[in-house]
């Protein structure tokens, strides 16, 4: 049963505000899925990758992806790198769509500026590591269903975009 929505992409283009205002106008649950690592965990993000490293994360995150897709009707704010992971695409597919949120470098750098729980852009040129990881995600986040620039919209504006998007798709699958 297809009915999860996905929300995909790289930090910082909107997916918790997204997810939760999305989720609050379907009426659904609301999942983060790195809170639910963290709290399973019992420790933050930055303290799994600095104690464990990415491949113990990525291990936690498709277990706990896993265990997410077997519910109905939840809103799923992902990681940006969870679509690293074939495997992970292809779960989200097969329980519901993904939908990725992009944003301009800038506008992430914007966002992201005054941030040090972010481990991946605690280096001297962050804005040069937020375009070499946008190109180095880019084929990855092309497999999602669909796509929408958070750069220059309001969250119920792209909540907007998705509630059309999805209640088109089902539409399409009632006519065949």
């Amino acid at each position: 049963m297809k009915n999860n929505i996905y929300l995909v992409g790289f930090m910082a283009t909107g997916k918790t505000a997204v997810g939760k205002e999305l989720a609050k106008q379907k009426k659904w649950q609301f999942v983060d899925l790195d809170e639910l690592i963290a709290l399973k965990e019992k420790r933050s993000i930055p303290d799994i990758f600095a104690k464990y490293g990415e491949p113990y994360f990525r291990r936690i995150e498709k277990q706990v992806l896993q265990e997410v897709a077997r519910e109905k009707e939840f809103v799923v704010a992902c990681g940006g790198g969870i679509v690293i992971d074939k495997n992970n695409i292809k779960t989200m597919k097969q329980s519901g769509m993904i939908i990725c949120l992009t944003a301009t470098s800038e506008a992430i750098l914007e966002r992201t500026a005054g941030y040090r729980h972010r481990p991946l852009l605690n280096v001297a040129d962050p804005k040069k590591q937020i375009e070499l990881l946008l190109k180095l995600r880019a084929p990855f986040y092309a497999q999602a269903d669909k796509a929408i620039d958070t750069s220059k919209i309001s969250v119920k504006e792209v909540v907007g975009k998705i509630i059309r998007i999805v209640s088109s798709k089902g539409r399409s699958k009632k006519r065949k």
